[in-house]
């Protein structure tokens, strides 16, 4: 554990010296690295390291909050005043009682700050020369490192007295081609909540090679069709969509707002029946893999739409208490710096039955989706608009030519409507960094081959 429980105990003692109804400490220690190769340069390799303690009081409605980097008992205890006078409420003060704690290990087979920093530079050149292996097409290659380790403690008045050590590693490459339709660019990352072991996992050549196939796809790419077509998507490659078109709009916050297109609606069928989307912090190993959330409430799988019918929201402490219920353990928050809220940890779309060569064959014209972009979301109507990395025409049911980047245009309670068959290869996809507020936390996301009967592709082709 960061703190000892006496510490704790003594600043959350304060910290309702005013007669707050519940008080927190959230104690962070975060220690980052990051290689980046450019143009067969190391251009970055640098470290950093960040240790602090954020303190919550909560009195009604009112919720006081202060920061601090000085982890001393006068430091803690001067963040734990102020975040008390910002709660004021004049009540008594109420006891408090923590254990030892519970610590949950990282799992982390090789910790990466024991890795030499020389071997992470050599993975970073050998990603560079087999994306250079694609051709003298390719003209720019940037390949990336980066290492986290966030060791964190959470003690409150309910005497809850825990902590998570996690450990992340990345990999990401970028290629850039040059052709006659001029520059066009790739890329692909791969990451997850392990150590240096991720590197016995996967190859950085891979990585690069697809990074620069991509690139290279794009010089020959044809404009895409514009209008309404049936789409099929990849596997992994597009659960970013269901994590900004409904994922956002089931946490429990923008419900209780009115921002959110599925307020209101639980126990109604808000999908298609074959459509059952999880919310898992517990999967080993994926990017958005917890042991506790930043509220100290234990990682769950909540299952959110059940056979298409809509069955829970994700909650923190504060909107879960307000509703009279627990939290789902989604209580996330970007650094001891902020306050939590709730938040996606690794959301996806459940597998089907269905052979994904036969989704393809019996779509006779369409567009096959490989790999989706970043993309954005009203959550009050749920209307969005994603982008493609990586997509081709579907013709007389194949697979053919790739096509230029182009837009998803779409509704996502219809988009759920209108899964009509589920492919049984399910996978995780990209790792990303979810924003909200000000906010990013690393989550994950995923999908089995599927179909949308109808979505309207903003391409350019006539």
């Amino acid at each position: 554990m960061l703190l000892d429980a006496d510490l704790l105990t003594d600043t959350l003692y304060v910290a309702l010296a005013t007669g707050g109804e519940f008080a927190e400490v959230f104690v962070e220690d975060r220690r980052n690295q990051s290689a980046v190769l450019d143009d067969g340069r190391v251009e970055e390799l640098s470290t950093s390291r960040t240790r602090g303690a954020g303190i919550r009081v909560v009195t009604g409605d009112t919720t006081g909050f202060a920061h601090t980097a000085d982890l001393t008992p006068e430091g803690l205890r001067a963040a734990a005043a102020a975040a008390a006078a910002a709660s004021r409420s004049g009540g008594s003060r109420h006891p408090v009682a923590l254990g030892t704690g519970t610590d949950h290990q990282s799992g982390a087979l090789v910790m990466p700050e024991t890795v030499d920093k020389a071997r992470k530079v050599e993975l970073l050149r050998r990603a560079d020369a087999a994306a250079r292996d694609g051709g003298t097409a390719i003209q720019q290659v940037t390949a990336r490192y980066n290492e986290g380790r966030r060791r964190i403690q959470i003690a409150t008045s309910d005497g809850i007295n825990t902590g998570d050590d996690q450990v992340r590693t990345l990999f990401a490459v970028s290629a850039v081609a040059r052709g006659d339709t001029g520059l066009q660019t790739g890329r692909e990352n791969v990451g997850r909540t392990v150590g240096f072991e991720l590197f016995d996992q996967v190859d950085v050549a891979d990585i690069a090679a697809t990074a620069a196939r991509r690139a290279l796809l794009k010089l020959q790419a044809r404009p895409a069709p514009s209008g309404a077509v049936p789409v099929v998507i990849g596997r992994g490659g597009g659960g970013i969509l269901f994590h900004e078109a409904c994922g956002h709009g089931l946490e429990a916050d923008l419900v209780a707002k009115g921002a959110s297109v599925f307020a209101g609606r639980m126990g109604e069928r808000v999908a298609s029946p074959l459509v059952t989307l999880v919310d898992d912090g517990t999967m080993d190993g994926e990017w958005g893999r917890i042991a506790t959330d930043d509220e100290g409430h234990q990682a769950r799988r909540n299952v959110l739409i059940q056979d298409g019918e809509l069955t829970e929201y994700m909650w923190d402490r504060l909107r879960a208490t307000a509703a009279g219920r627990a939290s789902s353990g989604n209580g996330r928050r970007q650094s001891y710096r902020h306050l939590p809220m709730v938040r996606m940890t690794n959301t996806y779309v459940m597998g089907g039955t269905e052979d994904p060569d036969e989704i393809v064959a019996q779509t006779p014209y369409g567009v096959y989706v490989a790999e989706l972009g970043g993309g954005q979301v009203n959550t009050t109507n749920g209307d969005f608009v994603f982008g493609t990395l990586e997509a081709y025409l579907i013709e007389d049911g194949r697979i053919g030519a790739p096509l230029r980047d182009a837009n998803l245009i779409g509704n996502g309670p219809e988009v759920l409507a209108n899964i009509d068959v589920l492919g049984n290869d399910f996978a995780m996809g990209m790792p990303g960094t979810c924003g909200k507020d000000g906010q990013g936390v690393p989550v994950g996301d995923g999908q089995p081959t599927l179909r949308v009967t109808a979505l309207t592709v903003g391409g350019t082709a006539a």
